[in-house]
């Protein structure tokens, strides 16, 4: 990528805020030595990193970036066998330490379920060393001081150290008491690593003991009397002791280091590529920037786009569209208009993207991948080569043409500029010819009237401009699209009081093609004006729709929701009368069949019991279908063990699980009948409740819906009759009817035979006998069951 342009753009700038967020030393220098990249891939990489980070600050507070000083020249040491002090030992330990605790992060990460893109593969080739980061943790402290902990041999000396130190100042403070008045002060203090006191002048002699130093006056003598010099000297001899003890203990972790030293400078260059990583992160937080897309066809797209170097609260957002139907954009408008910092803020943030950072863009926006990034901005006259201001740039504009192809992006601000206006023009349009034939892409400001025609006339080219507020005689610094700048001069020559003969006269010598053109433009302005007042109350009117649909479809959401409770309740209440009312009825009935068997005669015939009790149970209504299948599939599938009072749900009876045949059938025992009934036609009803008594299986009720008073076996299989028979048959017990018609019509006999036999050993048959004559005779059984 061209310095120069990246120069001119201030990208240097936008590095020197992003190291700001930055804690290593190596993470800063990442940041400095960040370029764009040229490959789609490479820039699809590094944004992919900076998602990574942007989403783990959100969700987990950030990558952990303690502050971390280079470690480069330790590891160096370390490769040729050279020892390392404290300091520097405590700088490897930080890096070992925080390669644990990232390492530590991402399992958590990992744990919670986040899922990244690539940044944690970087984070598992960390190479964790606990017992290092033990050792150098038990022997020096974080400032790079060696420990009482670091050996025992240590703890010894210094706590012999303390005791000497101590038994010094005690001998001193002694002396101190008896001698005060030969003293200039009260104090004892330390020269040449000695306690010694001070002296006057006059008593050096008397004193005794031997001289360290004096004032620069000469007035005090500092004096080590001889009662502890002995003891000095032993504080001196455990000091030699200390020395050569922490160097053994440094030159021991040294030793432990040794073999890890590639590890280390691995952990060392991941932990600042990490750091490096999260600042973009911290960065993107602050410029509240956002993702963008990467082209394929290499087409920007850059929505709300705003200069990251200006004061969010100032700087104004702009649309900018570029590749696709055309390649280039001639603006054009008056000074001070923001044509130059439009330029810069397209350039800035192409190239902060393909650098693999967030840029200050609204959702939705994309970014080309070019490969070289070209900027004639600003003034670029040099003294020291006495060229004039349309020379340099010129120079410049050379330079760029000789670098261009077809995947570069051309940013030219005044071209053409310096010299006379109609060879000026002349030579811009020339230019973006050139350019254009080459298919680079452009983005060109001018202050001529012949630009705007090109943006017309040539194909792959629009024209644009910077709004400006006639009313306020201000800019607006909005970007506008498709719409050719004009010049404003006589309009603000008029609000400021020129007199409107001269304005008159100076707007007759203007040609009248330029003239047209000029009206047209502010036509095309006023025009945009209105449209854009319009969709700004379109969208007004939106939203507000929007805001009052949201509120009817939430009303409606909690009427149905009332509706559905109401009406659940009155089915809860209705359904509770009519179960009142079934066990009242199936009561009467009961005593009545007792009555009826007691006394042989039969005054109801059994259909209409059946049929009464059918028309009560029709009573009932079905509360919450889809709930309740819901429930009986959650209690399906709660586990069923030998003993559980169940309800066979076909039959409407309640029962106990006898044995399991399969993970598909159970036996299950109601009452004395014994049946092998499916999982999905059994319901546990006691195990919500485990204290309730275990429910007796009786043969009473039932549903009677289900179970009819005759069977009709004619026209089936010798096999499924029977089948059939011994379901129907433990049915009708179940019910409680005293007894049944089986209709097995007379044909070849096989089936009355097969239902003659079966009835013979079915446990719960009392008795059986061919119908009437009037009621079928031997093409039908009556069968009676016991009590």
């Amino acid at each position: 990528m061209d310095t120069k342009t990246l120069k001119k753009l201030e990208f240097d700038k936008v590095l020197q805020q992003l190291a700001s967020f930055t804690s290593s030393e190596l993470g800063k220098q990442k940041v400095f030595a960040l370029h764009p990249f040229s490959n789609r891939e490479q820039v699809m990489k590094h944004l992919e990193d900076t998602d990574d980070a942007v989403l783990l600050l959100r969700l987990k507070g950030g990558i952990p970036s303690p502050i971390l000083k280079d470690i480069t020249p330790h590891v160096k040491r370390l490769e040729i066998g050279a020892t390392l002090n404290a300091k520097e030992i405590a700088d490897i330990g930080r890096v070992l330490t925080t390669a644990k605790e990232v390492e530590r992060f991402f399992v958590q990460v990992e744990e919670a379920d986040i899922v990244l893109k690539r940044v944690h593969h970087l984070a598992k080739e960390l190479v964790v060393l606990p017992h290092v980061v033990s050792r150098i943790k038990e022997a020096v402290s974080d400032d790079g001081e060696v420990l009482d902990t670091a050996s025992p041999e240590l703890r010894r000396i210094r706590t012999s150290q303390k005791r000497a130190e101590q038994q010094v100042k005690e001998a001193l403070e002694n002396i101190l008491r008896q001698k005060q008045s030969q003293l200039t002060d009260a104090v004892i203090t330390i020269r040449n690593d000695r306690y010694v006191l001070p002296v006057k002048q006059e008593f050096k002699h008397t004193f005794g003991g031997s001289i360290q130093d004096q004032s620069a006056s000469g007035q005090t003598v500092f004096i080590e009397p001889t009662q502890v010099q002995d003891l000095n000297n032993k504080r001196h001899a455990l000091q030699v002791e200390e020395r050569q003890e922490i160097e053994r203990i440094l030159w021991e972790i040294v030793s432990l280091l040794v073999p890890h030293i590639s590890d280390i400078y691995i952990n060392h260059q991941i932990l600042a590529e990490l750091d490096f990583i999260n600042a973009k992160a911290l960065y993107a937080k602050q410029l509240r920037a956002m993702n963008v897309d990467v082209s394929d066809e290499n087409e920007v797209a850059l929505y709300g786009a705003r200069h990251p170097l200006i004061d969010a609260k100032l700087v104004v957002k702009n649309d900018v569209l570029l590749g696709g139907e055309y390649q280039c954009i001639v603006i054009t408008g008056p000074n001070t208009g923001g044509k130059t910092i439009l330029l810069k803020t397209v350039g800035l943030l192409q190239v902060m993207a393909q650098s693999g950072l967030h840029i200050p863009v609204d959702e939705g926006s994309q970014i080309a991948v070019f490969e070289n990034v070209f900027a004639d901005i600003g003034d670029e006259q040099s003294i020291e080569q006495s060229l004039s201001t349309f020379s340099s740039h010129m120079t410049n504009i050379i330079s760029i043409l000789q670098g261009i192809t077809h995947k570069s992006l051309v940013l030219f601000d005044e071209l053409g500029a310096g010299t006379d206006p109609q060879e000026g023009a002349s030579l811009a349009i020339a230019i973006l010819d050139h350019i254009g034939t080459v298919g680079s892409y452009v983005i060109a400001t001018t202050h001529y009237p012949e630009l705007k025609m090109y943006g017309y006339n040539r194909s792959g080219t629009i024209n644009a401009s910077m709004e400006f507020d006639t009313e306020t005689l201000a800019p607006t610094y909005k970007f506008l699209l498709g719409i050719p700048g004009r010049s404003n001069a006589f309009d603000i020559s008029k609000r400021l009081g020129l007199n409107e003969h001269i304005i008159q006269e100076a707007r007759g010598l203007i040609d009248e093609e330029t003239q047209s053109l000029n009206e047209m433009i502010s036509a095309l302005e006023t025009m945009r004006q209105d449209i854009a007042k319009e969709k700004e109350q379109v969208e007004k009117d939106l939203k507000q729709a929007k805001a009052m649909l949201a509120e009817v479809e939430e009303q409606k959401r909690q009427f149905e929701e009332e509706k559905d409770t109401l009406e659940e309740r009155a089915k809860k209440e209705a359904n509770a009368i009519v179960e009142s009312a079934s066990q009242e009825a199936e009561s009467i009935i009961s005593d009545i069949r007792r009555m009826q068997l007691e006394q042989g005669k039969a005054v109801i015939k059994e259909h209409e019991f059946i049929a009464k009790k059918t028309a009560l149970s029709q009573l009932k209504h079905e509360e919450s279908l889809k709930k309740n299948k819901v429930l009986q599939k959650a209690k399906r599938q709660k586990n069923l063990k030998v003993g559980d009072s169940v309800e066979v749900m076909s039959y409407g009876q309640r029962g106990i699980l006898n044995q399991k045949v399969n993970e598909t059938e159970w036996v299950v025992q109601m009452g004395m009948l014994k049946m092998k009934v499916p999982v999905h036609d059994i319901r546990l009803i006691d195990s919500e409740n485990p204290k309730q008594k275990k429910y007796i299986p009786t043969l009473k009720g039932g549903r009677a819906t289900k179970v009819t008073s005759q069977l009709d076996l004619r026209g089936q299989r010798y096999d499924n009759a029977l089948v059939e028979l011994d379901r129907y048959l433990d049915a009708a017990i179940l019910s409680g009817y005293p007894q049944v018609t089986i209709i097995h019509g007379r044909g070849t006999g096989a089936i009355r035979e097969g239902v003659t036999k079966h009835l013979k050993q079915h446990r719960g048959v009392l008795s059986f006998e061919f119908a009437p004559i009037n009621q079928g005779g031997n093409g039908a059984t009556i069968v009676k069951f016991k009590n």
